[in-house]
């Protein structure tokens, strides 16, 4: 059996309009034709046309590009930038405009209420027109613990409390310190009390580390021993593990 090969020397006509890159009956088409029949004032984006200042990329190009990119699966404004430079739809869908990564999520960030009506709408428009199912989807999920402790998973209000502890613990051990210095027949030995100051700032130091990750990170827990689990709260109780969950549409057998 012979075989194809492609050659990058064959010449070939290509399109001199963006409008030919695609036929008449793809589904771009349909999300171009459903962005351009609504109202963006209704859904709260500002046209501009006359602004003065740098120009910016047209607010319906924008929204066309982030519906589409969205019906691909494609929530990373690094993808959709790659699209638009290697992707003959979002090419057409776009005029040809190239707006960058940051661009891309900007706008995403500062339309999300406008966005997320929009979606909603063309995701009634798209059944309706059969370029999606619409399937019916059943979730059904389980707790499962995890290998690690309850007493090791830290809140932002746990961290706070116990440095509020620890600095409070610290100031009594420091008196007790100067108290013993001035008065050498104390019970406690002076060396046992440098031990307990220093385990102390070193217990704090690891719950500073934690609080700082928490706010670096936006969670609301953090466990120590396994950062991947969660505090999962069920009949059995509190416990550290993971939420699994599994979903299958209605034709599955």
């Amino acid at each position: 059996m012979a075989y194809r090969y492609g050659n990058r020397e064959q010449l070939d006509f290509f399109p001199q309009a963006i409008e030919e890159y695609i036929s008449k009956d793809d589904p771009v088409r349909a999300y171009d034709a459903f962005v351009e029949a609504v109202d963006l004032k209704k859904l709260g984006i500002t046209l501009e046309p006359d602004k003065a200042g740098n120009s910016t990329y047209d607010p319906k190009a924008m929204l066309k590009l982030l519906i589409y990119g969205y019906s691909y699966g494609w929530r990373s404004s690094r993808k959709l930038e790659r699209a638009l430079h290697h992707n003959l739809s979002f090419i057409w869908l776009m005029g040809g405009l190239k707006p960058d990564h940051k661009t891309i999520a900007e706008f995403r960030r500062n339309n999300k209420p406008s966005l997320k009506a929009t979606l909603k709408q063309c995701a009634y428009l798209c059944i309706k027109l059969d370029l999606i199912e619409g399937n019916t989807l059943f979730v059904d999920g389980t707790k499962i613990r995890a290998n690690a402790s309850i007493k090791n998973t830290w809140t932002k209000e746990r961290s706070c409390e116990a440095l509020q502890k620890i600095d409070q613990r610290i100031e009594e051990i420091l008196s007790e310190c100067a108290a013993t210095d001035e008065n050498e027949q104390n019970e406690r030995p002076l060396v046992s009390m440098q031990e307990a100051l220093h385990d102390k700032f070193v217990l704090k130091t690891k719950i500073q580390e934690i609080l700082k990750e928490l706010n670096e990170t936006n969670k609301t827990s953090i466990n120590t021993t396994d950062k991947e689990c969660a505090r999962m709260n069920s009949i059995q109780g509190s416990y550290a593990g993971y939420n699994v969950q599994a979903v299958i549409d209605k034709n599955t057998v």
